[in-house]
C-alpha cells in the first residue's frame, strides 16, 4: 500500500485556512461569502451570539463592539449610507423612537457604510436638523467588519456604483468602493450577554422596520434585564 504524504507547504496553507476558519466563525458570519445578492444573504437570527467587530467613529477612532462585555443592551441599525433618501428618511423616522430606548437603558448605534467623515456630513439638511440634539451615535463601517460578520453584506452592483457617480454622490472610501459591498439595512437587537434577542432584515432597502415595532421590541428586552 502506498502512503502518500502531504506536501508540507500544501499542509501549512491547510492549516491556517482551518485556524483561520475557527476564527471566523466567532465572528458572527464573517467566514461566510459576500452573497452575490441582497436576496441570497443569510443574516445572524434570534438566538445566534451576537459577533465582535471594529467601526470607526466620527472623529476616525476605532470602536470596539464587543458582545462579552456589553455593560447595557444594544440595538444595531445599519443603513447603507448618507446617500441613500430611504436611509435619510429612515434616521429621521426613528428620532421618535431612539429617546425612549435610551431611556429604557439601551444603547442604540447606527452602522453606516460611509467613512467617518461623511457619517453626519453626507446626510440631508433635513435629515440633520431632524437628528439635531438627540445624541446620535453613528458609526462607519465603510471596511464592512461589521455587514459581513452579521450576515448582511452583498455585493454591490457595477450599476448602483456607476449611478452614485453619475449624482455625483461622495462615495470614496465606502463600503461600495472599499470592499465592493452594501449592506442590507437592518436591525438587530442584542441582550447584555450578548445574544441577539430579536432581527430584522429585507432585501428590499425600501422597507424598513417602524419605529413602533422597535420600541416594542426595546420595551421586552428592558423588561427581561
Amino acid at each position: 500500500m502506498t502512503v502518500r504524504c502531504i506536501p508540507y507547504v500544501l499542509f501549512i496553507a491547510l492549516l491556517s485556512v482551518s485556524i483561520a476558519c475557527s476564527v471566523a466563525i466567532q465572528a458572527g458570519h464573517a467566514d461566510v461569502p459576500v452573497a452575490e445578492s441582497a436576496d441570497l444573504i443569510k443574516p445572524l437570527a434570534k438566538g445566534d451570539a451576537a459577533p465582535r467587530f471594529i467601526v470607526k467613529t466620527v472623529d476616525g477612532e476605532d470602536f470596539d463592539f464587543n458582545p462579552a462585555k456589553l455593560q447595557r443592551p444594544a440595538v444595531l441599525l445599519t443603513f447603507r449610507g448618507g446617500w441613500c433618501p430611504f436611509c435619510n428618511m429612515y434616521l429621521s423616522d426613528m428620532r421618535h423612537a431612539i429617546p425612549e430606548i435610551q431611556e429604557m437603558g439601551i444603547d442604540v448605534l447606527f452602522l453606516s457604510g460611509d467613512r467617518s467623515e461623511l457619517l453626519f456630513e453626507s446626510l440631508s439638511t433635513e435629515t440633520q436638523e431632524d437628528i439635531a440634539g438627540l445624541d446620535y451615535t453613528i458609526l462607519s463601517d465603510a471596511d464592512a467588519q461589521a455587514a459581513i460578520a452579521l450576515g448582511i453584506a452583498f455585493k454591490a452592483s457595477q450599476r448602483t456604483i456607476n449611478g452614485r457617480r453619475k449624482k455625483s454622490q461622495d462615495i470614496e472610501g465606502s463600503s461600495m468602493i472599499n470592499h465592493g459591498v452594501l449592506p442590507v439595512p437592518a436591525v438587530f437587537a442584542i441582550d447584555r450577554d450578548g445574544m441577539i434577542r430579536f432581527a430584522f432584515t429585507n432585501a428590499n432597502y425600501k422597507v424598513r422596520l417602524p419605529a413602533d415595532q422597535l420600541l416594542e421590541v426595546a420595551r421586552e428586552i428592558a423588561a427581561a434585564e
